[in-house]
């Protein structure tokens, strides 16, 4: 992927004034080179640590965008790469092919995600304590993390698929999950949310979820046909609560 250089943005903040730093990281799991992106709060000690996991279109500025609102609330902000360095996907079949792939080997997806989480411990700022948090497909990355057992603080998907696959269960999963989901997805509809909760219920997992009324698929996608307003500044205010309880 091709990247810009450091870019340091300065916002005034209520008491301080404070200057959010942010960059790519590039980094290693297995032999394949990865391409993440950090940001990071220089004005207080970091609150925690969150990881994004983007969506089936790979690394892009929505990802680096949330990463940059996380550290502006005083987290340090991780967006993981799942796909590879080299990879940049620009249409929906190549979108298809690189999220397909992954959910066709599970055993490597788990290893991208698990890699991902420890390269965490090698970035200026990042704590111990670590959450997270997924769109779309990186939702479903989320919930596979879960299920993998990865030692986390919390997981959290949005808008995210929802299915289990065969013979995987949540009984390894470490930290509650949260679920941030529209009542009218297409993609996983209100019954893979109930059979989800269920299989948490089963598994003793803290769970919870807020569903949002007629918001569709992409509710927290800017400019999609799909976003919602009311349903994205919601989750994003589920997330910030859930957060304060876990970091």
């Amino acid at each position: 992927m091709f990247r810009s250089s450091l870019a340091i943005l300065a916002l005034t903040a209520t008491a301080a004034h404070a200057e959010l730093l942010a960059d790519y990281h590039r980094y290693t799991v297995g032999d394949r080179e990865y391409e993440g992106y950090v940001a990071t709060n220089t004005a207080i000690e970091p609150k925690g640590t969150v990881l994004i996991v983007h969506d089936w279109d790979g690394m892009t500025d929505y990802e680096e965008r949330r990463a940059e609102m996380l550290a502006a609330l005083g987290y340090t902000a991780f967006a993981i790469d799942v796909y590879g360095a080299d990879e940049n996907p620009q249409s929906i079949d190549e979108n298809r092919a690189l999220s397909g792939a992954l959910y066709g080997d599970r055993e490597e997806f788990r290893a991208r995600l698990l890699g991902s989480i420890a390269e965490a411990a090698n970035i200026t700022g990042a704590t111990s304590d670590m959450v997270m948090m997924g769109y779309c497909f990186g939702g479903a990355a989320v919930l596979e993390a879960a299920r993998a057992g990865a030692e986390l603080n919390g997981f959290v998907s949005f808008h995210g698929g929802l299915g289990t696959p065969e013979g995987q269960d949540y009984s390894a999963t470490a930290a509650p999950i949260m679920l941030f989901h529209g009542s009218a997805d297409p993609v996983s509809g209100m019954a893979d949310l109930a059979s989800l909760l269920d299989q948490l219920q089963e598994a003793g997992v803290q769970h919870g979820a807020e569903v949002f009324g007629g918001a569709r698929h992409s509710f927290t996608v800017y400019g999609s046909r799909d976003y919602d307003l009311m349903a994205d500044q919601g989750s994003w205010d589920g997330l910030q609560e859930f957060l304060d309880g876990r970091l």
